[in-house]
């Protein structure tokens, strides 16, 4: 396996090839185990990852401080490589309900006091709202952000799930490091604006949801059984018809990867790997053994052969559902 590294943007830091995205080893997909989800971020610092995504509001801070504990107890050389990207701005109540974001100045560096505690850092490398905050221009949210680099607290700007009009009025606020966005072989919308217009900038993607949540991972059965607190169980594409259409997709996927001798995940985040070096998957592995086999990912070469026969097997915008339930997809200006 061969590590390759890539630039986030024009002025951003170098990273791995892969990012982990370390959300599901706290909220959103079930139970999970606080000690392997330790270990698969020493495993993944170990394997050249450098990237650890998170968001302040993961589980209340719980996915901020587990980081935290990953990185004090990992060794100090793969310490000093790992690169921190943090969401902020998503409101929680104690019940863990969503009640909107916060993208004003003085929230934002309050989150950003809080999640440099909790991640036990002195600076953040990569920062963004997760979501546009419709009552604050972006060029507010951008310019905390810019200051809090000037002060040594923050590396770079990022943003997440924004539509093209509002990258081009971010970047003429500060220099932006990377647009973090949902884009996977069934999740392809930025491919019509917002994908040019961040090439137009030079601003990389880093791709989440390359596996779609686990759909287009080859391991989703057709009768399995979600917990209410399981972000999927209220996902469109994983209801009824919606599923099995999908997972219809996920078998005509299968067959490519077995004639390569491959997995269907390892085919479907290569996919995204070939679409530019610009673009950082994000895996979402929450065990070791889903790491491992992520990761060799890296050694998938696709031919044009092999990526068309994928494009007759998943056209874009062969995906049944929306991505998000309605009442989330209102809050995407990356849908606008």
């Amino acid at each position: 396996m061969t590590m390759r590294t890539r630039t986030l943007g024009t002025t951003g830091p170098r990273t791995s090839a892969l990012g982990l995205g370390c959300m599901g080893m706290s909220a959103l997909y079930g139970e999970a185990d606080r000690a392997e989800s330790v270990a698969t971020i020493h495993a993944a610092l170990e394997a050249g990852v450098t990237l650890l995504d998170t968001g302040d509001f993961y589980a209340m801070g719980h996915n901020e401080m587990l980081i935290g504990e990953a990185l004090r107890t990992a060794p100090a050389a793969l310490r000093e490589q790992a690169l921190t990207s943090v969401k902020f701005g998503a409101l929680r109540d104690p019940a863990g309900n969503w009640s909107g974001y916060d993208g004003r100045p003085a929230a934002v560096k309050n989150f950003a006091a809080y999640s440099l505690q909790r991640l036990g850092v002195d600076h953040i490398d990569v920062y963004r709202i997760a979501r546009l905050d419709p009552d604050v221009p972006i060029e507010e949210t951008v310019g905390a952000i810019a200051e809090l680099i000037e002060k040594g607290y923050v590396r770079h700007v990022g943003l997440s799930e924004v539509g093209a009009e509002t990258v081009r009025r971010a970047a003429a606020t500060a220099p932006i490091a990377d647009l973090q966005i949902e884009y996977s072989l069934i999740s392809r919308g930025i491919e019509r604006d917002i994908l040019p217009t961040t090439r137009e900038l030079g601003i990389s993607i880093t791709a989440y949801g390359v596996l779609s949540r686990g759909l287009i991972s080859g391991h989703f059965s057709r009768d399995r059984q979600l917990a209410p607190t399981d972000f999927r169980a209220h996902s469109p594409r994983f209801q009824g018809e919606n599923l099995q259409h999908n997972l219809d997709l996920v078998e005509a996927l299968r067959r490519i990867a077995e004639g390569k001798g491959v997995t269907v995940a390892q085919t479907a985040i290569a996919w995204v790997l070939s679409r530019g070096e610009d673009i950082v998957p994000l895996v979402g592995a929450r065990t070791r053994a889903r790491l491992t086999e992520s990761l060799g990912a890296l050694d998938v070469t696709l031919d044009a052969a092999d990526l068309a026969a994928i494009e007759e097997a998943v056209p874009a915008d062969a995906a049944a559902g929306d991505r998000y339930p309605t009442a989330q997809m209102a809050h995407l200006d990356s849908e606008r």
